[in-house]
């Protein structure tokens, strides 16, 4: 096991986060804030000194990883299995939309265990399974320090797998704020959380909703 250091960054700002639209597999580009945010927390991000950086394939995180890249000197890979969950037939639409046209499947999505999933979506363990393959191709190789760019509801799921929480208790976990990230550090054979919910702004306490997984 040489990977000793995992950092999970979310995407910068984009219109539909700033709208509180459900993303999932959309791909949807930063806005103005989000490329500000992306350059501002950047060399926050190199200075954890990855070795190898790893971006899903959506183009939010694509632009995210652009700055870490040019002050690191590290090219930026792609990978579809760190894209956000599939939010299905919610994508697009706001809490208030899915709870009008899906009654108490928001509340039961939202309080529930990491196995429930919007319709023709994917859970969260699902998520976390696919973003774990890459965790495990990582092992393979000589890095002991990893960046990955990624999404809000991955990252939360992603970090419930690798530090062995109970999966019905991955929902106690906070979202990510818009470039913020997770540092995770494996100390005799297990995974530890060093950093959550970590960046510039520092502490960020959310206002009801507005950190969703699926976002």
């Amino acid at each position: 096991m040489s990977l000793q250091h995992l950092i999970l960054m979310r995407h910068g700002e984009t219109d539909w986060n700033a709208q509180a639209r459900l993303q999932g597999h959309r791909d949807i580009p930063l806005n103005s804030v989000g490329v500000a945010q992306a350059v501002a927390a950047a060399p926050s991000v190199a200075a954890l000194s990855p070795e190898v950086i790893i971006s899903s394939d959506l183009s939010r995180a694509r632009s995210t990883a652009v700055p870490v890249s040019a002050l690191t000197g590290l090219p930026v890979s792609f990978d579809a299995r760190l894209r956000e969950t599939s939010m299905g037939r919610w994508e697009g639409l706001t809490r208030d939309d899915v709870m009008a046209g899906w009654p108490g499947e928001w509340e039961k999505w939202r309080a529930t265990s990491a196995h429930n999933s919007p319709p023709e979506g994917e859970s969260r363990w699902q998520v976390a399974g696919r973003a774990n393959e890459v965790v495990d191709e990582l092992e393979a190789t000589s890095h002991q320090r990893a960046l990955l760019v990624a999404h809000g509801g991955l990252i939360v799921g992603l970090t419930g797998r690798l530090l062995d929480l109970p999966d019905n208790s991955w929902g106690t976990l906070l979202g990510i704020a818009n470039c913020h990230w997770v540092v995770l550090h494996r100390f005799l054979g297990s995974w530890k959380l060093h950093s959550y919910n970590a960046g510039l702004g520092g502490v960020i306490l959310p206002g009801g909703e507005e950190e969703l997984a699926g976002a």
